[in-house]
């Protein structure tokens, strides 16, 4: 079974180096789904995993300058409490009772449905935005609205493991669709380290986090998301989304039925 996490771990790793999608909307649903994981478990899992992970894409942006540390900053100070919150509320129903491993489980065919739609659509959502300026917000009300889908993102992330990839960067090009495209994976990666880091801690005090598949997860990983990055220009990019859009639906249906 640990060859089998390692393999695993190795294909989730090659995917998002070659898209760019977060390992949460493919890893989570990948343990549920094919090793029989109890939903809490697969995401406490991949929180922990997807804390130390992003922690070196982190120290990679900010050598580049590639980080907005002031929407990093607005983005956590929506994120980290939600976070803190939605822990204790899994804490106080009961994380390993059948009821909140369903709603842990259409939480998570939830945010991969979300994944899909901000793969397929985000480029439309940019174009009608720049096509409408006087849309975009500004001041004040960007700022909340940045806390906002922190919160969103939070709670997202907590319950689910997922949101903190595709859809956190989809959020981002919407509200600021000045950015560069490595800001905004930049900016996307480092406040989800404090994130995924507080929520992991909170599935660690849960004791939702297998240690063993953790290991597994990462050695297979590691080697996996840098043979992706490596190849990523080789393989149109178009197809790669329409492929792993057409896959995530296909998950999100078998998690509903």
């Amino acid at each position: 079974m640990t060859l089998s996490y390692i393999v695993s771990g190795f294909a989730v790793g090659l995917l998002v180096g070659m898209t760019g999608v977060g390992g949460g909307s493919l890893m989570t649903p990948l343990l549920t789904l094919l090793f029989g994981v109890s939903p809490s478990v697969a995401v406490g899992t991949d929180l922990a995993f997807a804390s130390i992970t992003k922690s070196a894409g982190t120290l990679t942006h900010r050598l580049r300058g590639t980080i907005r540390w002031d929407i990093v900053k607005r983005l956590c100070i929506g994120a980290l409490p939600a976070a803190v919150v939605s822990t204790l509320a899994l804490k106080s129903f009961g994380t390993v009772s059948p009821e909140i491993g369903q709603i842990i489980r259409y939480s998570i065919a939830g945010s991969v449905l979300l994944t899909v739609v901000a793969l397929i659509f985000k480029g439309r959502m940019l174009n009608w935005i720049n096509a409408h300026p006087e849309k975009q917000l500004q001041g004040n009300k960007l700022a909340a609205a940045t806390i906002i889908s922190g919160a969103v993102l939070g709670v997202l992330v907590t319950v689910s493991s997922i949101g903190a990839g595709a859809i956190g960067a989809t959020l981002l090009v919407m509200l600021y669709p000045r950015m560069s495209s490595a800001e905004v994976a930049g900016t996307d990666i480092a406040y989800a380290v404090p994130l995924t880091a507080i929520a992991a801690l909170g599935h660690w005090w849960l004791g939702s986090i297998h240690w063993e598949l953790l290991i597994s997860l990462l050695i297979g990983s590691l080697p996996g998301i840098t043979l992706g990055s490596w190849v990523a220009r080789s393989v149109p990019e178009k197809f790669l989304r329409v492929l792993l859009a057409m896959t995530l639906t296909t998950v999100a249906v078998k998690l509903i039925y």
